[in-house]
């Protein structure tokens, strides 16, 4: 049987603003993504027949629920594809954390199945079935530092911000992204980001800048009903982060560090029983 491996890598968010609501519920975005070397590992071997989807944690669905098995009903029946699949999630990414670890997952499959039987679908035509399935799924295929625009599926490549110190929080807590987004009143958001700073820092590669004008809205929604947030928070920057904010609509957190030796140092000094760390750097 032949088989294939790959690296599905996480998202965070070096700034989001919510814009608006749409006619179709969904809400108008307007933020930065960026990959970090933090990932899951997605195996896939043909089968027989079938496709069959497992994973090492319990919390990810092992059926075809789990939006891996989405991505491969999708792109199997796209192009017609005989015989069956197997696919094996090995997660390191925190689950429903704000990290994109599901969409990452699907964006690996979309590629293995590509290569596997060599489809030759080009990375923009992979984007386009990416988007049936997740909002950030084409980020995660596209991968790098990108301007999300839309519901996050309009992109636009920025200067790289990649090998960027960074140390992760995960609260051991779970944050619904719809109970999130269903609490946001649009018109009463009054820290918004500023992006074209943003942008410019970025491109200026002013790390400090860039740490100094992250913004994230939804962190008005999230910490005001759970404080352990802004705790990870503090901490990071306690023990040396030149910023941190919320990724997504969390609970996950990250600390931006001028060098490794900190980030190391941040790493250890934030050991505590009510979350999980995480050192990686940007992507």
């Amino acid at each position: 049987m032949a088989s294939t491996e790959l690296f599905a890598y996480a998202k965070i968010n070096l700034s989001l603003d919510v814009i608006g609501k749409r006619d179709d519920g969904y809400h108008e975005l307007r933020m930065i993504m960026q990959s970090i070397k933090l990932h899951d590992i997605v195996h896939i071997e043909t089968a027989a027949s079938g496709i069959a989807v497992s994973c090492d944690n319990k919390q990810v669905p092992s059926d075809l629920e789990n939006i891996a098995g989405k991505a491969a009903l999708l792109i199997t029946g796209k192009f017609g594809i005989k015989g069956g699949l197997k696919i094996y999630v090995k997660k390191n990414i925190p689950v429903a954390a704000g990290l994109a670890g599901g969409s990452a997952d699907a964006a690996a499959v979309l590629k293995g199945i590509n290569d596997l039987f060599s489809l030759g679908v080009s990375n923009t035509g992979l984007m386009a079935m990416g988007k049936q399935i997740g909002a950030d799924v084409p980020f995660c295929i596209a991968g790098g530092t990108m301007l999300a625009e839309g519901i996050g599926e309009k992109l636009t490549a920025l200067a790289s911000f990649s090998g960027v110190n960074l140390v992760l929080i995960k609260p051991k807590i779970g944050v619904s992204t719809a109970w999130v987004y269903k609490n946001l009143d649009i018109g009463k958001i009054i820290n918004r980001p500023d992006t074209e700073k943003l942008i410019a820092a970025l491109g200026n590669s002013d790390i400090n800048q860039v740490a100094a004008n992250m913004k994230n809205v939804l962190e008005g929604v999230t910490i005001p009903s759970y404080n352990v947030i802004q705790e990870a928070k503090d901490r990071l920057i306690e023990m040396g982060a030149i910023g941190s904010m919320m990724s997504g609509s969390g609970p996950a957190v990250f600390g931006i560090f001028t060098d490794r030796h900190k980030a190391e140092k941040a790493y250890k000094a934030t050991k505590d029983s009510r979350w999980d760390r995480f050192l990686t750097k940007s992507g």
